[in-house]
């Protein structure tokens, strides 16, 4: 009787058959991405498939650190890893360790992992951008003398200010050999001093564009002293040397525009700032020609002129002021001295005299009052009222009034 085996022991017995199986153990499968879930546990969970197939596949979290992309239904990829079986379900699948995108998927992968790269070295970041100039004199351009993209700078540049000199370095943008023409061009116009420098082509695929991936060209356009502005391809294209350059254009006539000032915008912009400029200055002589009007009329008011005039005049009053004060003054002094002669009248001795009395005085001058100031025989001299009478004593008697003795 033949041997019965459990589930779980065929299930193992397969599983130990593959495991030694060299080829299932390092396997590459290519096909393209259906059922893709993004487990949360970080499992990644799809399965592959062709015109003749399909297999499951599962990429546990730990390997996922290794994927440059983010998978997606429909993606052509090849894959790398083990083929085993689940003993719970009985299932076989892929497991897998690596993941890449077949054709222009392997060069986006490419792409992706020297992005961050250079991202991580600093080469993005906004620190190192370097302004564009607003108003050119001499542009560079890094592009193949014969595609679409010169000519449409051309067109655009002329277009805007027909005074802009353009330099063009014609470089190979596509092929093996582009990536060192394009290095070459940049160096060359920045040794030449350009103010911009815009660097790109036309649209492509990606194979097409691959130059402006390659990380000399990077490079290059970050060392690059003169601003730089990357015109490659299309709108959605977008390469490493959109992200290092100091400004992108979608196109390269947009580069153009972005690069060059419009010639006729600034003229309007400064007949604009001229007819405003007259404005103001009108409007500023007007107010300084009322302002001086202002102060010519303050002026008048006190001007030096004017103040010596009304000093002038202050000086007349006063001296008419003093005249008046001086005759009342020497009114109330004359009155005030009438009357003090009219009392000195009464006390000269003059008058005296002219009333009958006489004065007596020595001949020394001093005026006899009593007769101890006399000697007998001494000269002395009367005066009267009409003149003088010399006499000498001959006798003086003393305590004998005239008057008295009538």
């Amino acid at each position: 009787m033949s041997s019965v085996y459990s589930v779980g022991q065929v299930n193992n017995y397969i599983k130990n058959m593959f495991s030694q199986d060299f080829m299932l153990s390092r396997i590459q499968i290519r096909g393209e991405v259906s059922n893709c879930k993004y487990h949360t546990s970080g499992h990644l969970y799809f399965s592959l498939k062709d015109a003749s197939g399909a297999i499951s596949c599962v990429m546990f979290a730990g390997q996922r650190k290794g994927l440059a992309f983010r998978m997606k239904d429909g993606d052509k990829v090849i894959t790398s890893g083990s083929v085993s079986v689940y003993e719970r379900d009985g299932r076989y699948q892929l497991y897998v360790r690596e993941i890449t995108l077949e054709g222009e998927g392997i060069l986006y992968e490419r792409f992706l992992a020297l992005k961050q790269e250079l991202e991580e070295m600093g080469m993005f970041s906004a620190e190192y951008k370097q302004p564009i100039p607003k108003y050119i004199k001499r542009l560079g351009v890094v592009t193949a003398p014969t595609g679409a993209a010169i000519q449409d700078i051309r067109n655009i540049t002329y277009r805007r200010n027909p005074y802009i000199e353009i330099i063009l370095y014609p470089a190979l943008v596509q092929g093996d050999a582009a990536k060192a023409s394009i290095v070459r061009g940049i160096e060359a116009l920045d040794d030449l001093g350009v103010d911009v420098m815009i660097v790109g082509r036309g649209g492509g695929s990606i194979e097409d564009l691959w130059a402006f991936n390659e990380e000399d060209v990077a490079r290059a356009i970050f060392n690059c002293k003169t601003p730089v502005i990357s015109a490659v391809g299309h709108e959605t294209d977008v390469t490493i040397a959109d992200y290092v350059a100091d400004l992108r254009a979608p196109t390269p006539s947009a580069a153009a525009e972005l690069a060059v000032f419009d010639f006729k915008v600034l003229e309007e912009q400064i007949q604009g700032y001229g007819k405003r400029l007259d404005y103001v200055m009108n409007n500023r002589l007007m107010i300084q020609k009322q302002r001086l009007e202002h102060y010519r009329t303050k002026l008048g008011y006190l001007s030096p002129e004017n103040l010596i005039n009304d000093k002038r005049m202050y000086l007349i009053k006063q001296e008419e002021r003093l005249q008046l004060l001086m005759e009342q003054t020497i009114m109330k002094k004359r009155h005030s001295l009438g009357l003090y002669i009219e009392r000195m009248k009464g006390l000269s001795p003059l008058n005296k005299l002219n009333q009958g009395f006489s004065y007596v005085e020595r001949e020394d001058h001093k005026a006899v009052t009593k007769v101890d100031q006399v000697e007998e025989g001494e000269l002395l001299c009367i005066h009267v009222s009409d003149g003088r009478i010399w006499s000498r004593t001959e006798k003086k008697e003393e305590g004998v009034k005239e008057w008295q003795r009538k």
